[in-house]
Order: C-alpha cells, then structure tokens, then sequence
C-alpha cells in the first residue's frame, strides 16, 4: 500500500472517529500514532507522541488563548449578554424587527469579548428568545436570528479561531485579529438587511418593536462600558504595536475581573470563571496536540505535497483559475462544518489546504478570513449546523423552525462570501496599517 493512500485511510478513519463522538483530539492521536508507527517504526511513532505534546503546548503565542478564554466566561457569567441586549434592543426602538436587529448587533458586541460561536448564540438566546416571543415574533425569525448571530462569534476578535489557524499557518495572530473587524462588523449588517428585507416581504412574522425615551437610550449605554474598554484596550494596543496578542490576552483577563469585580456582577462566580476557562483551555490545548501528532503522520505520506502539487498543476499545466480552486476549497469547508465543529475542521484541513493557497499566491491572512467565515456558514448549515442544535436546545423549540429561519441568513452569508472573496482589501486593509505584524 502506498504511503498517499495511508494517508486517505487516516483521514477516513478520522472522520468516522469524530462522527462515533470520540474525542476529536484523541481521534487525530490515535490515527497519527499508529499511522506513523506503520509508515516509520515504533521508535517513530513513539518519539512524536513524546515529543510533540510537550513541544506546541510550550509555543509562547498559544498561551493567549486560555487568557482569552477566561475574558469572555468572567463577562458571560457576569450578565453581560443581557446587558447588550437591552442596549441594542433599546437603540433600536420601532423600526420593524428592531428585536431581531438588536440580537444580531448584541451578537456583534458580544464577540469582541468572546471568540466562541456556540457560547454566543446560546448566550443570546438565553436573554433575546424570550422577549421576542413575547412580542409575537415567528419561532424561524427568531431561532434564525440567533442562531446565524452566533456565528460572528469566531469572527470579530479575539476569536480562538484564529489563534489556531495562525500558529498552524505561522501567521501574525495579531494580524489575523485585525483581518477579522471589518468582515465582522460587515457580516452583522448583512444579516441586519436580510431581517429589513424580510419585515418588508413579510411583515406578519416581523412586529414594530416598543417606542422608547431617550432617556431611557441614553441610561442603557451605562451597561456596555466594559465592552468598549476591552475592545479599545486590546485591539488598539494590538494594533498600535504596544503588545503583542499574547500580553493583550493577559491584560484583557485582568481588565475584565476587575471590572466585573467592581461593578459587583461576579460574586460567588470567580472561581467557577476560573474551572470553566481551565476545562476549556485544556480541551483546545488537547486538540492541538492530536491535530499536530496528526499532520506528522500525513508529512510522511507526504500527501499535502502530492495534492498540493496535483492542485497546482491544474492552475499552471491546464489553465484553470485560481479562482475556481478557492470556490472549491470554499465548498468543501461548507460541508464540512456543517457535519463537523469549527476547530475540528480546521485542524483536520489546514495542513493540507493552506500549501495550495499559498502556492497559488494568496494572503494567507486573507485565507484565514475566509476559512473562518466558511466554518461559520457550516455552523448554521442544515442538517448538522452545529449552532442550530444548540440554540433549539436552549429555547426548547422545534428544530424544522430553525431550519426555515435559517435559509435568508445563508443566502446574505453567500452574498457576503463572495464580497470577501473579490474584495481582498476589506480583510488585508487594518492589518496593512498596523505598526507591527508580531504574532
């Protein structure tokens, strides 16, 4: 048997490991230990499972990730959803599915502290659900709107996302933090649209929200305060060059418990914040560990080069665009993330996909972006959409409502995908700008 065709065998084996509910980061063990223990030796195969825990759970850039893990569960636990959402809903006044509106833009707001799209949508379904059926709205409106404003979660920065692509890539994660803003915050306005255009085509399942006083608007930006310091303290110091992500993450977990500390949001929280950010940062520490054991075994089947090299000759030898080659690679990520989580999609591709983008001449940094975004789109993708499952769960509502309220955000989400795709410079504009490009 030949080492490329091993190395379809472990991939196959992997993904029917994830789809029997393994654990993914053992799944990707596993099949790498014993795949490299095939192609090599037992030596081999026991030197990289000796080796490589200890080797990529010391990389210094990785340990933004539990700093930033612990700032978003410390404002998730503390109230802060709530908070946004009556901001939002606020702001938004009597404009026609000024609910729905409100949850997409607290969904935004709520990103910048979180990086984790299940977290956001469930959190916001928690508060926005309720509200909107108590003003009539349709069970899909609402489980649709929620659930697609998860999403942006793994998007606006920090996102953890990011984090793993840019050490598997050797990409600025600063860089990729800035790349994510602009296609975040276009991304909530799409899906703002889409609900405008649905009040107009259909204005029984969208009701007028509730006039409300300034004075009450002006009392509910009180609330969002440690948001807008958080976000201003992080990214602009992460893109005026005065610290790198992984001081930001410190500085990011600091701020927001002494925040919550003095507003009195997180008493008898604390150190529930803290086990749920360990069990957290352990889980995604363990996946980086299975996926990197995993791409040592494909490095000996030497199956990225192969397909990489196949890949190109398509482009240089039979004149097909590059173009194509990326709506492919955009297919099959849309796929998979609607059977798969985000993580596990991007540790199980990367390390083949990211060679043949960079050989086609691509940012990388733009590339981040659009995987990213694609994973999204798999999240509220029937029939596995990961989010959709999860914010029926937490409402206690029929999956079948989800699944018709989710068909006009994938179609903005397809609109918006192509915008990133011919428009590079929405994603590559900040990080153009930034004063340092250090990881």
């Amino acid at each position: 048997m030949s080492a490329q065709m091993v190395g379809i065998i472990g991939i196959v084996v992997v993904t029917a490991l994830l789809f029997s509910r393994m654990w993914i980061g053992l799944s990707m063990m596993l099949v790498g230990f014993f795949g490299s223990w095939y192609l090599a030796d037992w030596n081999t195969a026991m030197s990289i499972v000796g080796v490589v825990p200890f080797s990529q759970s010391m990389i210094y850039a990785l340990t933004c990730m539990p700093m930033f893990i612990l700032m978003g569960i410390v404002l998730a636990m503390s109230g802060l959803g709530g908070d946004l959402y009556d901001f939002a809903s606020k702001w938004m006044g009597r404009i026609r599915g000024s609910l729905a509106m409100a949850t997409l833009l607290a969904c935004g707001f709520f990103s910048a502290v979180c990086g984790d799209s299940v977290t956001t949508a469930v959190t916001m379904g928690k508060v926005s659900y309720p509200e909107m059926k108590r003003h009539k709205y349709a069970d899909s409106i609402a489980l649709g709107s929620i659930s697609a404003g998860g999403t942006v979660g793994v998007l606006i920065p920090p996102s953890i996302c990011f984090i793993i692509y840019g050490l598997i890539t050797q990409q600025s994660i600063g860089a990729l933090f800035m790349a994510g803003v602009i296609p975040g915050i276009t991304q909530v306005l799409f899906y703002m649209i889409t609900i405008a255009v649905i009040a107009k085509i259909k204005p029984h399942l969208i009701p007028k929200g509730e006039k409300v006083q300034m004075v009450e608007k002006i009392k509910s930006t009180k609330t969002i305060w440690p948001v807008a310091i958080l976000f201003i303290v992080v990214m602009s110091g992460i893109y005026l060059g005065w610290f790198t992500p992984t001081e930001a993450g410190a500085i990011g977990a600091s701020v927001s418990i002494i925040i919550t500390l003095l507003n009195r949001r997180i008493q008898g929280k604390l150190s529930a914040s803290f086990i749920e950010a360990l069990k957290n940062s352990a889980m995604v520490y363990f996946l980086i560990v299975g996926a990197y054991v995993f791409l040592r075994f494909l490095a000996l089947t030497k199956l990225p080069a192969n397909l990489g090299n196949a890949v190109m000759s398509l482009y240089t030898n039979y004149g097909f665009s590059r173009l194509w080659i990326i709506l492919a690679l955009a297919l099959m990520y849309i796929v998979f993330g609607a059977f798969l989580d985000v993580l596990a999609c991007i540790l199980l591709t990367l390390g083949i996909v990211y060679p043949i983008v960079e050989g086609l001449g691509f940012s990388l940094i733009w590339f981040g972006v659009i995987v990213v975004r694609l994973m999204e789109i798999g999240m509220i993708s029937p029939p596995l959409g990961l989010n959709l499952f999860a914010v029926t769960k937490t409402t206690k509502t029929s999956i079948s409502s989800a699944f018709k309220g989710i068909l006009p955000f994938l179609i903005a989400d397809g609109v918006h995908l192509l915008l990133l795709v011919f428009f590079p410079s929405l994603s590559l504009w900040i990080p153009s700008l930034m004063k340092t490009t250090f990881s």
